[in-house]
C-alpha cells in the first residue's frame, strides 16, 4: 500500500504488522522503510506505541479572551471550596462574574477552563484494603445495657 493511499498511519492491521515484524527481527529497519515508503521518526513512533498515538499538541494553545481572567477563575474555584456544595459557583455564574468585569471570551471558553481547574484539583482517595491476617484494632470501654443493669465492658474495635 502505497504512502498516497494510506494518509495518516492510522490502520491498526498495518501498524501492528510493521511492529511485530521489525520487532521479532523478521524485517530490517532501512527495507521497512524502503518498502513502505515511511520515514524514520515514522518508524520510530511504531516501534514506540503499540497502536497510534493520535495527534499531540507540543504546547497548550494560546487563550487570548479568557487567559487574562483564569487566576480570577482559580480564585474564585478556591474560595468556593469553604461553601457547602449548594452554595458554590456554577461555570455560568463564574461566567457572568467574568463578564461583569470585562469581556472573558465566551461561556464555553469559561467553563472549559472551570472543568480543567476541578479536574486538576480534584482529591484522590485511597481504599483501605487488609490484607488477610492484617487489620487495624483499637481497645476501649463500653456502657453495655443488658436489660435492667448497666456495666462497662472492654471492647475491641
Amino acid at each position: 500500500m502505497a504512502k498516497e493511499e494510506r494518509g495518516v498511519y492510522t490502520d491498526m492491521e498495518w501498524w501492528t504488522k510493521v511492529r511485530l515484524e521489525v520487532l521479532r527481527g523478521k524485517r530490517k529497519k532501512r527495507e521497512v522503510l524502503r518498502d513502505e515508503g515511511i520515514g524514520w521518526e515514522t518508524l520510530k513512533k511504531i516501534l514506540v506505541h503499540p497502536e497510534p498515538p493520535g495527534y499531540r499538541l507540543k504546547e497548550p494553545r494560546p487563550k487570548p479572551k479568557v487567559g487574562p481572567y483564569l487566576e480570577r477563575i482559580a480564585q474564585i474555584i478556591e474560595e468556593d471550596k469553604a461553601l457547602p456544595k449548594k452554595q458554590r459557583h456554577t461555570a455560568k455564574w463564574i461566567y457572568e462574574r467574568i463578564r461583569e468585569m470585562g469581556d472573558g471570551g465566551k461561556y464555553t471558553q469559561v467553563k472549559e477552563a472551570v472543568r480543567e481547574f476541578l479536574r486538576v484539583k480534584q482529591e484522590v482517595f485511597m481504599p483501605l484494603v487488609h490484607r488477610v491476617g492484617e487489620a487495624q484494632v483499637d481497645f476501649g470501654y463500653a456502657l453495655a445495657k443488658v436489660s435492667v443493669c448497666s456495666n462497662f465492658t472492654k471492647t475491641l474495635i
